[in-house]
């Protein structure tokens, strides 16, 4: 089966200067089924492909990236925190104490505070800050779980790339 495409001829006469086009017979024109079928099977190849090879996982890699981000930049501000104040906050003033003054143990608090606003990991969790840990504080997202510990996805996230 063939579909076929109609040729309409001009009625203005053609200008001397122009050459005529060759005529195409008539069995040349026009696509088969089998070649319509043929692309459309290359075009879900393709689509396989795609939908195959993890593209569409990138949101949650994303996620884990946004979080690494966030926890260095919440390091950063609880250094600048000690450096102004001689400690990091304490456990139980948490990373609030970077948004909003804590009532004890701050009295070289920056009034623009450290951090605009309570930070959430990229699930919609607030961060674990540990103080003390080894090496000083530790600032961690508990992954897509919001459980401890965890593979993959559900894996806390502190902010160290390897």
């Amino acid at each position: 089966m063939r579909i076929v495409l109609q040729q309409f001829r001009d009625t203005v006469t053609p200008c001397r200067a122009t050459r005529k086009r060759p005529r195409i017979a008539h069995g040349e024109t026009g696509l088969t089924l089998i070649e319509m079928i043929v692309v459309l099977a290359i075009i879900a190849i393709v689509a396989g492909l795609i939908v195959g090879s993890g593209i569409l996982s990138r949101p949650d890699q994303a996620r884990v990236t946004v979080a690494e981000t966030d926890i260095r930049t919440i390091s950063s501000a609880l250094k600048m925190y000690r450096l102004d104040n001689g400690d990091y906050p304490t456990g139980q003033q948490g990373l609030k104490a970077l948004v909003e003054k804590p009532a004890t143990g701050a009295p070289n608090w920056n009034p623009e505070g450290y951090l605009a606003e309570m930070p959430l990991d990229p699930w919609g969790r607030p961060y674990v800050y540990t103080y003390p840990a080894p090496g000083g504080f530790s600032v961690v997202s508990l992954g897509r779980d919001g459980k401890p510990g965890g593979e993959g996805l559900d894996a806390d996230i502190d902010g160290k790339r390897g």
